[in-house]
């Protein structure tokens, strides 16, 4: 069992160096005027160690309409997808490893969707206040 454990600790380990890295890189490195301001949430390393999935939260979306954010995330996306080779290329020399995973970089919309269900308790909350001060009132 406890090679278990240090197989899952080393994996961690890399998932957060390269959380890191990609991040300093997207911050300074990457010029491509699709990529906006964001930032990564998280990367989910396979078992195998032989890819690993890279969300990506877009930052200053909160004026936009929805068909605006969503061109936003999947430009930032393409962007990021036609820098995978320099970021491969940077994570390898910066990490010193033989083997980079396979990056796939998707859109993290979990904040949205967790605005969103607060929204939607807020508003329920209310109308429960509304229905229980109107019974009482009659």
């Amino acid at each position: 069992m406890p090679e278990q454990r240090a197989r899952k600790y080393h994996q961690e380990r890399v998932a957060e160096t390269l959380r890191e890295e990609i991040g300093a890189m997207i911050e300074g490195e990457l010029s491509d005027p699709r990529i906006r301001l964001c930032t990564v949430s998280e990367v989910a390393l396979n078992p195998g160690g032989k890819s690993a999935r890279v969300y990506i939260a877009v930052d200053g979306l909160e004026k936009l309409t929805a068909e605006e954010i969503v061109t936003a995330e999947k430009e930032t996306i393409e962007g990021l997808n036609a820098a995978k080779g320099f970021i491969n290329i940077t994570i390898k020399a910066r990490m010193g490893v033989r083997h980079v995973p396979d990056l796939t970089f998707l859109a993290d919309r979990s904040e949205r969707f967790t605005a969103r269900i607060e929204d939607l308790l807020e508003r329920s909350e209310k109308r429960k206040k509304k229905a229980t001060l109107t019974a009482a009132a009659e």
